[in-house]
């Protein structure tokens, strides 16, 4: 399994509405085990983040008027990713690690954009 991100507005219902992936953009977001190797990791934990860790345990919801700020912890991450990514897999190595949180981090970052573009949220399940 892999977690997925996803940009969503809320109607005059306040139901979710989950917006298509736009084309030449992803939606992955890491493998499920990534919710605490990687997004929930005391490594994330120790830079003061407060959205990535919920991932650890239940899926992450960022209403419109947070994507700010989850923009902002996104770039936190991203100045540490050395840091966040894990260095003790045999079957992975350091560098190896970096490259694909980076790589689902940015994908992350864009839903995030596309989120503020819309003035909807980030959810990532």
């Amino acid at each position: 399994m892999s977690l997925a991100v996803d940009v969503f507005t809320v109607d005059e219902h306040d139901e979710l509405n989950v917006l298509d992936v736009p084309e030449g953009q992803s939606d992955l977001a890491g493998f499920e085990s990534w919710r605490t190797a990687v997004w929930g990791s005391d490594a994330v934990r120790s830079l003061g983040t407060r959205f990535f860790p919920v991932l650890a345990d239940g899926d992450l919801k960022v209403a419109p008027h947070q994507v700010g700020d989850f923009v902002r912890e996104c770039a936190l991450v991203r100045s540490s990713i050395e840091l966040v990514a894990p260095s003790t897999d045999p079957a992975k190595s350091h560098a190896e690690y970096v490259r694909q949180i980076s790589q689902r981090l940015k994908n992350i970052e864009e839903a995030a954009r596309r989120a503020q573009s819309v003035s909807g949220g980030v959810i990532i399940w």
